[in-house]
């Protein structure tokens, strides 16, 4: 081999190992910060809009340039040339993996309003019995951290990855488990069993808030903007 084939090849090595890099760097940003109500082109925006996958694709970009000067033979330039692409391609195939990943991690099916700081005193039975309430209901979405528990009752946010009818998907659920419908709206549905209320708030089209409390305070679901 010729020194400039040794040095292309050693370029289009290293071209290979950025572009690896910047996949697997993609896939633990979107995996941690993504939005999972993206659509896998939706992540790759993201990532790009971000500033990331420019960055990558730029570093990637300047070896391949490096590979493709360097080099006399056909297999190697169409090589170089083709890695960058991989790449986008590779980002792009990998985003379900990573926005799943962060529902599994960072989302729960379930309301969750018991946390180690509320472990006695009014606002820990109140958690409790709001956690009960949810726990007695068929759910839809993924439930994240968002929202707040008190002597008031538990408020939690939720977003949606398919197109989903909350009320009405609420509406069966409610009844089946026992509560009875006391509002219900096109903005809000509002129920109530032995004591305690449930309310459900849809939020535009990637989510809501569910609440649940003690008839006897008031509170209910509020979307955030409102």
């Amino acid at each position: 081999m010729t020194p400039r084939t040794i040095t292309a090849a050693a370029l289009l090595v290293l071209e290979a190992g950025l572009a690896v890099l910047g996949v697997v760097v993609h896939y633990g940003l979107t995996a941690e910060y993504g939005d999972v109500t993206d659509s896998p082109l939706g992540g790759m925006g993201s990532a790009f809009s971000g500033g990331v996958g420019v960055v990558a694709l730029v570093i990637v970009g300047v070896a391949a340039i490096g590979a493709l000067v360097a080099s006399t033979r056909r297999w190697l330039r169409l090589t170089a040339a083709a890695v960058p692409a991989l790449m986008v391609v590779g980002m792009l195939a990998v985003t379900p993996a990573a926005l799943q990943r962060k529902l599994e991690v960072q989302y729960d099916a379930t309301p969750q309003c018991v946390s180690v700081e509320l472990d006695s005193g009014p606002g820990a039975r109140a958690a409790r019995d709001s956690q009960q309430a949810f726990e007695s209901i068929g759910h839809v979405g993924y439930f994240g951290g968002a929202g707040s528990s008190g002597v008031g009752g538990c408020d939690r946010s939720f977003v949606l990855r398919d197109d989903v009818d909350v009320l009405q998907h609420y509406r069966g659920a409610l009844v089946d488990a026992g509560w009875r419908v006391v509002e219900d709206d096109v903005h809000h549905l509002r129920a109530r069993r032995g004591g305690m209320e449930f309310e459900v708030r849809p939020c535009g089209r990637a989510g809501g808030v569910v609440w649940a409390g003690r008839s006897s305070v008031a509170g209910g679901a509020a979307c955030p903007t409102q």
